[in-house]
């Protein structure tokens, strides 16, 4: 469970969200992801170092640069996950609609 919140958080930032986007489309090293995002490298960085914290992303050094890729066998886990709750909530509401109509049935008689 805790890496499952740790993997959560790592994505709950609109600029990390950000990067997962762009690095879905293509590998990128941080000076490429600094212009795309409008940050300064170190800040990129930062977000980076939560998200390889998390698993969520890989760095592989090509010459002088690291370019990062998702992990997205990760974000499938994560998605996975996120479904499940989806299926409990929806089971949870079918319960309520059957529960609110046999109340309805016992106050009409």
């Amino acid at each position: 469970m805790e890496e499952k919140v740790k993997i959560l958080k790592s994505l709950a930032d609109n600029n990390r969200f950000k990067i997962i986007e762009f690095l879905l489309e293509c590998d990128f090293c941080v000076g490429a992801l600094s212009k795309r995002l409008n940050l300064t490298e170190a800040a990129v960085s930062q977000h980076l170092k939560v998200l390889r914290e998390a698993g969520v992303v890989w760095g592989e050094k090509r010459g002088y640069y690291t370019h990062y890729t998702v992990n997205k066998d990760v974000l499938k886990t994560i998605s996975d996950e996120l479904l499940k709750l989806h299926e409990i909530d929806r089971k949870n509401n079918r319960c309520r609609r059957i529960c609110q109509a046999n109340r309805k049935k016992t106050i009409s008689q």
